[in-house]
């Protein structure tokens, strides 16, 4: 019994004294040396399994031969067991060492992969194309936005005054003037076809009234996956008559309250808003149940002025009930995202049903808050302080530009314009207002893709208003925005590998492809030169 115990020290001592994490070496071994590390480890193996047959060989043949059994028995599983427990130990050890040599020389957790990234500052850009490029390709969609902009704002007026003709005025929601958000509006558009997207907000009928719960408001409780959303509750004003009179009592029940009479409020009860717009058995507003109502109340207000149009148009998508798409006999189309909303009291932010591009799962009464106003009054703010001829509008429909043609070679990920308009109003904030100089178009393109880059690497690009110090007072941001906790639109990320992994794969792609298609696309003579046109 004691040979074998002694046998067994042996080989724990050969294995432990023998194995390569022990005597790590330094952290520079070429793959030669890899390899080497990796063939004296199955040696080893091999050699200690064989000392193992040849050890339960060798017991085997000493239980027979034993006056105690019993005693033997025990002894023999105690030293199996032991070994069998350090042999699985150096064989996880080896898997550990395996991973983290791959780890070193390949992707990480997350599919990164570091040896494949681009550096942005080494990307070859001539400010000379690309200022051609901008000139020849972009500048002809500013002269069209204009014509654009003209019928698309007259063709929403009359679609929806139409929707308020077949409304009731006193008891239905009210449809208030639509606002121009996004590219068209914004002056840097550089895709086809045209899209426009339009806030349409709506208010309540005088019987009824809105109540707000923000997620930056210390009185709610949000997950931290709502971050930037907020509740609507629906609620009927006469509920609230008692507070008509500012407090004051009175025992005269036959007084009638003037503001809200009990007509009304015997008429709005026939005319049930709650069950048309909010969630069932609840009083918060449902968007599924909005969009339906706003989606039927389009289709009924087309029906009544098509006579009027020569041209086609048809949902574009039915999940969303303002994907509207409009296509004349020449065959231009125009694709106008109108979309419900409600103002957050007298601020310019608006509780949004969908964005355009919202692929996130948020709950059915959970709305997210758009500051879209905010931010297209903060680039008027900041252009009328730029340069003249300021390159930062060339600069975010460059890279917009490059995204679009990648989305296009790869499809598209999870990457939006609206996350690359977010770090453009970032690396605007942050740079000198000479910074922006025409002359210096290459500079901060390369700026903007370091932005971008290092946001991927981080999963974390923060919204431009919430709880942003950089944003000028005179954007008129309210106080509780201003004072909230900066919003992450990457945290999803966190949750959604394969979502991040195609992100990264894509902006790497884009900023390898970026040089090539940049020449591919600005305009050449046969000669090889350079258009005439002028260059600013």
């Amino acid at each position: 019994m004691q040979g074998s115990i002694a046998r067994v020290c042996m080989i724990v001592a050969a294995a432990i004294l023998n194995h390569p994490l022990l005597f790590p070496k330094e952290n520079t071994t070429s793959l030669d040396e890899e390899d080497y590390v990796l063939a004296r480890m199955k040696e080893h193996e091999e050699r200690l399994r064989a000392e193992q047959e040849r050890f339960e060989q060798e017991i085997s043949k000493a239980d027979q031969e034993s006056t105690n059994p019993s005693l033997d028995f025990y002894g023999w599983y105690f030293w199996s067991t032991l070994s069998l427990v350090i042999f699985f130990t150096i064989e996880v050890c080896r898997q550990e060492l395996n991973s983290g040599e791959t780890h070193d020389h390949g992707e990480d957790e997350e599919g990164y992969i570091n040896s494949g990234s681009v550096n942005p500052k080494d990307l070859a850009l001539d400010k000379d194309v690309l200022s051609h490029l901008c000139e020849t390709s972009f500048k002809p969609f500013v002269h069209e936005s204009g014509r654009v902009q003209e019928f698309v704002e007259g063709f929403a007026d009359d679609l929806l005054e139409a929707l308020r003709s077949i409304c009731d005025r006193e008891f239905d929601m009210e449809l208030e003037d639509f606002i121009g958000v996004g590219s068209m509006f914004e002056s840097w558009r550089v895709c086809k076809p045209v899209m426009c997207d339009l806030i349409v907000p709506f208010a309540t009928p005088e019987s009824y009234n809105f109540q707000f719960e923000l997620w930056c408001d210390i009185s709610t409780e949000f997950p931290l996956d709502l971050q930037g959303c907020g509740r609507i509750k629906l609620f009927k004003v006469s509920e609230s008559c008692s507070h008509c009179l500012s407090g004051k009592n009175t025992d005269d029940e036959d007084m009638l309250c003037l503001l809200h009479n009990r007509s009304h409020s015997s008429k709005a009860d026939d005319h049930d808003l709650e069950e048309l717009l909010c969630s069932r058995n609840t009083a918060y507003m449902s968007k599924d149940q909005v969009m339906k109502w706003f989606q039927i109340s389009v289709t009924r207000a087309w029906g009544r002025i098509s006579h009027k149009y020569e041209f086609e148009l048809t949902f574009r998508n039915l999940d969303f009930p303002g994907a509207l798409k409009v296509r004349f006999k020449s065959g231009k189309v125009i694709v106008l995202n109108i979309i419900p909303a409600i103002q957050l009291e007298d601020s310019h932010a608006y509780f949004i049903s969908h964005f355009p591009s919202d692929s996130s799962n948020i709950t059915d009464i959970h709305w997210q808050l758009s500051f879209t106003v905010y931010e297209r009054n903060l680039l008027k703010h900041m252009a009328k302080k730029l340069p003249v001829k300021s390159c930062h509008l060339r600069c975010l429909q460059l890279v917009s530009f490059l995204h679009q043609k990648q989305s296009g070679l790869r499809g598209r990920s999870g990457l939006t314009n609206y996350h690359l308009k977010t770090a453009f109003l970032h690396l605007l904030l942050s740079k000198s207002l000479s910074a922006w100089k025409p002359q210096n178009l290459d500079q901060r393109l390369r700026d903007l893709f370091v932005f971008i880059q290092k946001s991927l690497q981080e999963k974390r690009l923060t919204h431009i208003i919430i709880g942003n110090p950089r944003v000028p007072l005179e954007i008129g941001v309210p106080a509780i925005f201003q004072a909230a906790e900066p919003v992450n639109l990457f945290r999803s990320l966190v949750l959604q590998r394969q979502v991040y992994a195609k992100m990264v794969e894509n902006f790497e792609e884009m900023l390898r492809l970026a040089p090539m298609l940049i020449q591919e696309y600005t305009p050449h003579f046969s000669n090889g030169g350079l258009n005439s046109t002028n260059v600013s």
